[in-house]
């Protein structure tokens, strides 16, 4: 195998650079939502109401102006890479998260009507491991 340059290249072949950056994994998507969720530790985030009791299609379209999901979907990054609302079933599919992970990041039962950020971050934390 020769090496060449890519001006040599162009010159016998067309050549095409990916365009698109590689894709985060779970681990690196979770990260920038908690950092995210750090950079204003003490904003107060709406949490959701009683996600345990909700049918799984009520908890699918559930959503709350100012809550922890939301501070992600704000991110242009995020929505880049595929985050497409700020429901709760939405984060579930994208952060891929159990029931039970986005319960302990969003749920009201733990904090009261609102929590700050820095508590959300650290859930969404725990949730990596």
């Amino acid at each position: 195998m020769r090496h060449q340059t890519l001006d040599q290249l162009h010159t016998v072949a067309k050549v095409h650079r990916d365009p698109t950056p590689p894709r985060m994994d779970r681990t690196q998507r979770l990260e920038r939502w908690s950092k995210l969720l750090e950079r204003q530790p003490s904003r107060l985030l709406t949490a959701l109401i009683g996600t345990e009791y909700r049918s799984s299609p009520e908890r699918e379209i559930m959503r709350g102006e100012g809550s922890p999901i939301s501070v992600a979907f704000e991110d242009s990054i995020l929505r880049d890479e595929g985050l497409k609302d700020d429901t709760y079933g939405e984060a579930k599919r994208f952060f891929e998260l159990t029931d039970d992970q986005l319960h302990e990041i969003v749920c009201y039962c733990h904090v009261g009507e609102t929590m700050q950020s820095s508590w959300a971050a650290l859930s969404v934390r725990d949730a990596i491991d």
